[in-house]
């Protein structure tokens, strides 16, 4: 029997959108983008690959483990970091407080980078090249090869600390003013309160102590503590 030539014909299936390329950099956006959503400790490879409708094993194809892709989220924020250039002699203590500003800038512009660099060596391209550039500045400054070596250290955990404080303290900036006033208030009151023959100096100094709210300020007087002592050790 032949077939009609009525017969309806078939229709087509919808053709199936690839998916695009698995690679580093796709792998580092989505880990990112998680980190700052949702916060550091939402980061693993297995919610990675979830995220990027694949299974775990296709992303150690291109990032090694957890401890690799925490070095890559490190690089990333360093890739945005706009440092001093070239070093200058003159201006090398001015070069080196904007220099922690900066890095600051980029771990806030990134919440969760601080908590992925502490305990880490930047090892990363971009991260290779800010110690080299605080390095060149320290040097320019006249310290020795052994201070500059150690302040390179010191400096980005001086930095990343004070971020990584500010993450841990997220939910206070949904406090409203009357809110961080009020703790402020009662941290000075507890303070005061000690037994002073215990705690003579705190007690004395429980306004200062719970003074300089603005984390800006607080950190600032850090980068200025830093640079002066680093003056200190400059030989030229």
């Amino acid at each position: 029997m032949s077939q009609s030539p009525w017969q309806p014909i078939s229709p087509a299936k919808p053709a199936r959108t690839p998916k695009e390329p698995l690679n580093r950099e796709r792998i580092v956006d989505v880990a990112l983008r998680m980190m700052i959503e949702q916060g550091y400790d939402a980061v693993s490879m297995r919610k990675v690959a979830q995220e990027l409708e694949t299974g775990p094993a296709s992303l150690y194809a291109h990032v090694a483990n957890k401890k690799e892709l925490d070095q890559l989220l490190v690089d990333r924020a360093a890739e945005t970091m706009k440092l001093p250039s070239p070093p200058d002699p003159e201006r090398w203590q001015e070069q080196l407080k904007d220099a922690m500003r900066e890095i600051l800038r980029a771990m806030r512009a990134m919440p969760g980078v601080a908590r992925a660099a502490i305990g880490e060596i930047p090892l990363g391209d971009a991260a290779l090249r800010t110690t080299e550039c605080l390095l060149g500045i320290l040097k320019a400054g006249g310290l020795s090869d052994k201070a500059a070596a150690w302040a390179v250290d010191l400096i980005p955990l001086y930095v990343t600390a004070v971020a990584f404080e500010e993450t841990v303290q997220s939910a206070s900036a949904q406090w409203t003013p009357e809110d961080l006033e009020r703790f402020v208030g009662e941290l000075r009151d507890f303070f005061a309160a000690l037994p002073a023959d215990r705690f003579p100096f705190t007690v004395a100094l429980a306004g200062a102590l719970t003074s300089g709210a603005d984390l800006d300020e607080r950190f600032e007087f850090g980068v200025a503590v830093i640079t002066a002592g680093l003056a200190a050790l400059a030989t030229k």
